[in-house]
């Protein structure tokens, strides 16, 4: 009976190629418009990868580490004075535009850290020494501006590598390592220096501390300490850690405010519905036409004593057959995508749920298509058959 289901589901080409391409269809556009959606709603989180620190103090209205509002310095000295802090240093995280040698200009994230504890300084160095940004007029800029700041970036002899030169608010900085770093959600490379350089990097301001980045002593987790900086500064202390359901999760809380404030789910959203609103209708149409088509083969069937349980497990095969080819190929569709999306830095990021659970809705939708045939062939009397 499996043979004879397939045979039927492969006999009728136009079919079973409409019914593939319809579920490929679909399942491209949920699962690349997912972790599209994914890939740029972890960029929004990317200085708290790329400046690592258990604990982030911030002015108490801040909901997310691209948006903050400047502190006084002398707030570094109240979270330091906190019984259940380690240590705490002063972050300068802003936008800034840095001069080309040929006079253009590239939009930067500049990041600011202690020149003597280096905390908040890049995890991963590929060239150069990180003790070197305690030298004069120096960075340490990501892999990303290896290219955005060379004056062809399509030529790979003429990136930037240590010892070129740039400028920051008509300051020179001087390339003294190369890092890798988690892209910024405005697309701009990451630059890191010395605090007090950062400060004449960028342009004057009554109050220019960003944030304070500080770790819970031996013996407190990040959460308890966090809770004492509150209660004894009245700033707002933010753990830094993956996403969960912590509402003092700065990860969360960053994610969440892009969330309910752009449009970025809307539009993903919508996209994905469409390619299941897609799927829908290409599968349940084809579907049914093929099973209309072969009624008269599944009523000889149903004449010669088939039960109707053994000639709907027949439909459901088929439609499980074509919704798992057709969940393949669109999943290998996107992992091509997805090698583009990485060479060329683009957002794209896929957890595991997101093809289980296109899976999964592929397969109902197959399932919705395989009920509509199989109350049709219910209702079909085996005696038609014979009807001239």
């Amino acid at each position: 009976m499996i043979g004879l289901a397939l045979k039927m589901l492969f006999g009728d080409t136009a079919k079973y190629l409409m019914l593939v391409a319809g579920l490929f269809f679909a399942t491209f556009l949920m699962v690349q418009q997912s972790s599209v959606f994914c890939g740029l709603i972890r960029w929004t989180t990317s200085t708290l990868k790329n400046v690592s620190a258990p604990i982030y103090v911030v002015e108490e209205r801040v909901e997310q580490i691209n948006e903050t509002n400047p502190m006084r310095d002398t707030d570094v000295a109240r979270v330091r004075s906190v019984s259940a802090v380690r240590w705490a240093m002063p972050l300068y995280s802003g936008l800034q535009r840095a001069r080309l040698e040929d006079g253009s200009y590239k939009s930067i994230q500049l990041v600011g850290i202690d020149a003597a504890s280096l905390a908040g300084a890049p995890q991963r160095m590929v060239e150069g020494r990180l003790e070197d940004l305690r030298l004069p007029n120096t960075v340490i800029i990501d892999e990303l501006a290896t290219s955005r700041l060379s004056s062809d970036s399509k030529d790979p002899s003429k990136r930037v590598k240590i010892g070129d030169r740039f400028e920051i608010n008509d300051i020179e900085a001087r390339v003294v390592g190369i890092c890798k770093a988690a892209k910024s959600f405005t697309g701009g490379p990451y630059i890191w220096t010395t605090y007090e350089r950062a400060l004449q990097y960028s342009p004057a301001q009554r109050k220019m501390l960003s944030a304070v980045i500080a770790a819970p002593i031996d013996g407190m987790t990040a959460d308890q300490a966090a809770l004492e900086i509150e209660k004894n500064t009245g700033l707002r202390a933010y753990v830094n850690r993956g996403f969960n359901k912590n509402q003092k999760d700065f990860n969360t809380s960053t994610v969440w405010w892009y969330v309910r404030n752009t449009g970025i789910p809307i539009s993903f959203g919508t996209t994905v519905i469409i390619g299941f609103i897609v799927g829908i209708a290409i599968c349940c149409q084809t579907f049914y036409s093929f099973v209309l088509d072969n009624l008269k083969h599944l009523g000889a069937l149903k004449a010669m004593g088939t039960s109707n349980a053994r000639l709907s497990v027949m439909l459901i095969l088929q439609a499980l057959t074509v919704g798992t080819i057709g969940f393949g190929m669109g999943l290998l569709a996107t992992s091509g995508f997805a090698a583009i999306a990485f060479q060329q830095r683009m957002p794209f990021y896929m957890p595991w749920q997101i093809p289980v659970v296109a899976f999964f809705v592929i397969q109902g939708i197959c399932m919705l298509a395989a009920m509509m045939g199989i109350i049709r062939l219910s209702l079909y009397e085996p005696a038609m058959v014979f009807r001239a």
